[in-house]
């Protein structure tokens, strides 16, 4: 799979769509996307020229929020299959925020190169998922990580 064509991300409310890493609607953002590529979740982003921590090498900061998001996407589309549903049938998935992040980066990631992160899901409670990702550019595994993904609280978007 070369292209994710539905997200889950695709299926969150306009409120929930603002995040800098995934949020549809935030223009700047990166708009990471994650669906199921049938034994897994899979996130795919090719980081470009503003990307970069040195000439030809990727910002860990984006690394980790690609694991980040992958995570909290991740989480939600394990929850929505588990309630029975499917990404992009019409029920507003479950949304996630992250309660932990642990990235350990295995190789320098190169620049300019598709990133695909492919994520596995364990319930360790009925609002908690753990998501442990691998990131790769091409074949090499250049970094891996562990998310803890909560459900958000109803009282996230009060103002």
């Amino acid at each position: 799979m070369d292209k994710i064509l539905h997200a889950i991300q695709d299926d969150y409310a306009d409120d929930y769509s603002w995040c800098f890493g995934c949020g549809r609607l935030n223009e700047s953002g990166y708009q990471f996307r994650t669906g199921w590529d049938g034994k897994r979740t899979l996130t795919i982003f090719e980081p470009n020229r503003v990307h970069m921590a040195i000439p030809g090498f990727v910002y860990g900061g984006v690394v980790a929020s690609l694991i980040d998001c992958h995570g909290t996407g991740s989480a939600s589309i394990y929850l929505h299959r588990k309630n029975g549903h499917e990404i992009g049938d019409g029920i507003e998935p479950p949304r996630f925020v992250t309660a932990s992040l642990h990235v350990d980066f295995r190789k320098p990631t190169p620049q300019e190169v598709v990133l695909k992160a492919y994520g596995e899901g364990v319930e360790i409670h009925p609002k908690k998922w753990k998501i442990e990702t691998e990131v790769y550019a091409n074949e090499t595994l250049v970094a891996t990580g562990e998310v803890i993904a909560v459900v958000a609280p109803s009282t996230f978007l009060n103002k």
